[in-house]
């Protein structure tokens, strides 16, 4: 069984986030009144990387929301756009729905039905990544004849994104020093798989756009639900499976045999882990912007890992092992 290769930062340890008392006093009313009682308590997210305030309330009465409350600009867009689209996600998708919205102080707002439950850990327990698997199926499901509504609210293209936003080995633009050596004598190869990925990821139906082990949560019943729907776009399904199974690879996991199911194009699974890989990687060698510090672990450990996956699937010698922050 090859090594299993853990991030620096657990994902149940990433937030870097104000705490409930740190929000303005007039969001913190609002709130109150939205929900028509005191909030007796606030936990903070821990995981994820915005550094906006994110964290589960109770009322008084007993009753428990999951707010997520942002100044507007890049973080309440997101937020804005995360309740639009959850709002019209088909009864078939596992997702927490939205209970309502407001603006105060100049605060986006964003109330969700709380889930009792955790962040799936690393490596990944198989029957957690079983229900992920089983909760994602059920989802593009769904989502394979989106509903009007859904379509309506402008999602862009998957072949799109990843042509413009998804080049970085063609670009020249990964940093050369957080390629591991063992990869940097294939950056032609990466280039041209990346160049050819587009057009294999076309699809009607809906994707998440940015399905990962911390837009998980795993309730008390052992089921999946997914977050975090703010990215949606039009593609292939599978492209999402293969995001979320990088982490399962570096857990140990026969991730091409759980992608099997979902008949992938080999050349799209491989473009898929270039072109992911190259975004990762320099995401991590860049500027965090709005995201938290911790940011840049996750970008690095993911890109070095798609990259591992990639070479076994390549048959590219690597000597590869040990944690993820090791070539």
């Amino acid at each position: 069984m090859r090594p299993v290769s853990l991030p620096e930062i657990p994902y149940s340890a990433t937030a870097v986030r104000p705490d409930w008392d740190d929000l303005p006093a007039a969001v913190r009313d609002a709130v109150s009144r939205r929900l028509d009682a005191p909030i007796t308590s606030a936990t903070s997210a821990t995981s994820g990387f915005t550094t906006a305030f994110a964290g589960v309330l109770t009322t008084g009465s007993g009753r428990r929301v999951f707010v997520k409350a942002a100044p507007f600009g890049n973080t309440g867009y997101a937020y804005a756009r995360e309740a639009h689209i959850t709002a019209l996600l088909p009864d078939g998708v596992p997702a927490a729905r939205p209970l309502w919205t407001c603006e105060v102080d100049g605060y986006y707002v964003l109330a969700l039905a709380a889930i009792d439950g955790h962040i799936p850990a690393l490596p990944w327990r198989p029957a957690e990544l079983a229900a992920t698997l089983a909760a994602w199926r059920s989802a593009a499901l769904a989502l394979t004849d989106p509903p009007a509504a859904l379509l309506a609210a402008g999602l862009p293209r998957l072949p799109d994104l990843v042509r413009d936003e998804l080049s970085w080995w063609s670009a020249g633009g990964v940093p050369p020093d957080l390629v591991p050596p063992w990869a940097r004598s294939h950056h032609a190869e990466l280039a041209a798989l990346e160049q050819g990925f587009p057009p294999l990821v076309a699809g009607g139906g809906v994707a998440h756009g940015d399905l990962r082990i911390d837009n998980v949560m795993i309730d008390t019943a052992g089921d999946a639900w997914l977050c975090d729907w703010t990215w949606p776009c039009l593609g292939a399904p599978w492209f999402d499976t293969v995001t979320l199974l990088v982490s399962a690879w570096a857990s140990g996991h026969d991730a091409d045999a759980m992608l099997a199911d979902w008949s992938p194009p080999p050349e799209g699974v491989d473009g898929a882990l270039a072109a992911m890989s190259g975004y990762w990687l320099t995401r991590a060698g860049g500027a965090t912007g709005t995201a938290a510090p911790t940011a840049r672990q996750h970008h690095r450990y993911s890109g070095v890992q798609a990259l591992a996956w990639l070479a076994a699937r390549r048959g590219w010698p690597t000597g590869f092992g040990g944690t993820g922050a090791d070539w």
